[in-house]
């Protein structure tokens, strides 16, 4: 097959409002776009650098660049590493593939027809009045995810229950909580009827999990990027949350799925605050997920064209338009 040419951009999306969790706030999302051509079809695909893995936007955009020659997907995944510029590459090229054979990206993974799915929509950490507040103000959304930060989670999860006790939640502590703070905060969770806590201790002090009492499930996500990590988990965690950026794309996160899968675990699909664009491949993997959490373009102050339409939490399949 002949090289596909390549473009790759740094878009910039503001936000609705800021969005704050255990290690900071933003204003805006910071994707990167990357356009795979043949001169008669084009694919797209979006991918977020994401500082936590040490990764910017120059870095990505110069991966990129300096990849080689684009033909298969394959081809790709053995000269980059999982992250943010394999995932924008290999999105773009499912999307390729797709509006090139005329067949569906999820009719190619063997998912298909996709249906309509909730997804949580995210409280940005704050205050236990202020995230209580914005709960209500969101009333028509019947699945919340909790930003969490360590002290005052307890509060934090008894004052959105107290707003919202018709929702279903879900919380996510980005590696805020300590071992000692961990039984007392898994107690307001197991109280306030939380399905699910994502990450709660470091991705370097986790193994700790294997002795503490866990009423509540606990999901992976810094602990986990890509399928050979599934093993490491067992006795630790009782999900993972997959997300294209760590698994370096579609390829990498349907690998991801069956890993986790075969290993009985449970699964959420997620994603970085982006646009519907870096949203629209997950949504195959989220057909049979037991969370999942593709927000992103409910964050943004505007969406791009042939957006994803979502209506009370319920996203509608991507437009082929868009992606796919």
């Amino acid at each position: 097959m002949r090289p596909l040419k390549v473009q790759a951009r740094h878009e910039v999306w503001p936000l609705a409002e800021s969005f704050t969790i255990s290690r900071g706030s933003k204003t805006a999302a910071d994707v990167v776009v990357v356009s795979v051509s043949d001169g008669r079809h084009t694919g797209h695909g979006e991918a977020v650098p994401y500082t936590r893995y040490g990764e910017t936007v120059a870095g990505v955009l110069a991966l990129i660049a300096t990849a080689g020659p684009v033909t298969t997907r394959e081809n790709l995944a053995q000269r980059l590493a999982p992250g943010a510029a394999l995932n924008a590459l290999d999105c773009a090229l499912w999307d390729f593939e797709a509006k090139s054979s005329g067949l569906t990206a999820a009719a190619r993974a063997g998912v298909s027809p996709l249906k309509a799915i909730t997804t949580a929509y995210t409280l940005s950490l704050a205050e236990p009045a202020a995230m209580a507040q914005k709960a209500l103000s969101v009333s028509h959304l019947p699945l919340l995810k909790l930003k969490l930060g360590g002290a005052g989670d307890d509060a934090r999860m008894r004052a959105v229950r107290a707003a919202r006790p018709d929702a279903r939640l879900i919380v996510d502590a980005n590696e805020a909580w300590t071992v000692e703070v961990f039984p007392s905060l898994m107690a307001a969770a197991e109280a306030t009827g939380v399905e699910v806590i994502e990450q709660p201790l470091a991705q370097g002090a986790d193994e700790a999990l294997r002795s503490l009492p866990r009423p509540v499930p606990i999901c992976a996500d810094e602990s986990v990027h890509i399928s050979a990590d599934i093993a490491r988990l067992a006795g630790l965690y009782d999900a993972v949350n997959i997300k294209l950026d760590k698994a370096g794309g579609l390829t990498g996160g349907l690998a991801l799925h069956r890993a986790a899968r075969a290993a009985g675990l449970k699964i959420m699909i997620g994603s970085m605050v982006a646009t519907s664009l870096a949203v629209a491949p997950a949504m195959i993997l989220a057909q049979d997920a037991d969370w999942v959490d593709l927000d992103g373009p409910l964050l943004l102050a505007h969406d791009r064209a042939h957006a994803i339409d979502i209506q009370s939490g319920v996203m509608a399949p991507p437009d082929p338009a868009l992606w796919g």
